[in-house]
């Protein structure tokens, strides 16, 4: 459609043009104005598609006159673009400027888990005695778990409430309630004489309180030789205490009952600093290890006896290092781990 040129329309379409680019505070809003009126079909553009209509003798004025306009709506957005390049970039450097004057943020550096050293520095104790570390599944088949270690079928420990059994039940998987399993293990694919410590995670369903949690870390010791006694068991132990506990630690065995071994005895460890008074705490089982274990592992028990013990980590580390709650071992705040000092 054919725009008469004349001095009044040239003025209104530059004027329309440059009062958009003016009006332009991003680059997106001085595309939008470009293209509504600089582009194909703005005003600017029908005036100059309307020049092949004037007549020869006025073309040279009114292309003269449309031509200045648009050149001047064309210079007007180049400053304009300019401008806001500029404006947009120094905003974004700005944004992005560092304060080299301003207090430098400290870089808190992790650490290993007082679970996880106290757990190495049991195992570095009796690897010095020349034990070896034994490892095993955390899913564990029930006669691994249970019935190798002369667990009668309707033991308490073997109930739901205690145990976490895998989907399907028929299939007899549970997740160890103990790394006794692992012991088993080592006695059936080991050659005679066997020293083994047994660290690991362990499931029981317990809830999460300050003295409980459904997972938690067990180490287990096994020795099968000939001729050891109680008195090598408690020689044993005594000496481990002293590498715990300090030079001054002193043990006590109690009677006790347990399934895997006979006679059993509760490991009582002396606390002079306890919280509230010195006293006697229990720190885990013990016992020979009972003649059907050896029989299922098919070790001749005329010919070999063997010792066995196991203490929770958490349980040491709560009152060996006045820990009050299990929450403060499990919810991962560096706080608690910085107190036993930041070893990488």
């Amino acid at each position: 459609m054919s725009v008469e040129i004349t001095e009044s329309s040239v003025a209104s379409a530059l004027a329309a043009a440059l009062e958009a680019i003016a009006q332009a505070t991003d680059s997106s809003s001085l595309k939008a104005a470009r293209s509504s009126f600089l582009g194909e079909n703005s005003p600017l553009a029908a005036l100059n598609a309307s020049l092949k209509d004037v007549p020869n003798d006025q073309k040279a004025s009114a292309g003269k006159l449309v031509g200045q306009a648009r050149a001047e709506a064309n210079q007007a957005y180049a400053q304009a673009e300019e401008r806001i390049v500029v404006a947009e970039q120094n905003a974004k450097l700005d944004a992005e400027r560092v304060d080299i004057t301003a207090a430098p943020s400290h870089f808190r550096a992790g650490g290993r888990h007082p679970l996880m050293l106290l757990q190495e520095e049991f195992c570095d104790a009796f690897v010095g005695m020349g034990w070896e570390i034994a490892e095993g599944p955390e899913l564990e088949s029930e006669w691994y778990n249970f019935d190798a270690l002369n667990f009668d079928e309707d033991h308490p420990a073997r109930a739901m409430q205690d145990t976490f059994f895998v989907e399907p039940v028929d299939a007899h998987l549970v997740l160890r309630t103990h790394t006794s399993p692992v012991q088993l293990r080592a006695m059936l694919e080991r050659e005679l004489p066997i020293y083994v410590l047994a660290p690991g995670r362990v499931y029981r369903t317990d809830e999460l309180d300050a003295t409980h949690t459904p997972v938690f870390t067990q180490i287990e010791g096994l020795a099968i030789d000939k001729g050891l006694t109680m008195a090598h068991l408690r020689g044993t132990l005594e000496h481990a205490a002293r590498l715990m506990f300090g030079d001054d630690a002193r043990i006590r065995l109690r009677p006790n009952y347990f399934p895997f071994t006979e006679p059993s005895a509760e490991l009582d460890v002396w606390h002079p600093t306890f919280v509230g008074g010195a006293r006697w705490i229990e720190w885990g089982g013990c016992g020979m290890v009972n003649a059907n274990v050896l029989r299922s592992a098919g070790i001749d028990p005329e010919v070999y006896t063997g010792f066995a013990f196991g203490m929770g980590v958490e349980r040491t580390l709560m009152f060996r290092n006045q820990v009050q709650d299990m929450h403060d071992m499990v919810e991962g705040d560096i706080r608690f781990s910085q107190q036993f000092g930041m070893v990488v």
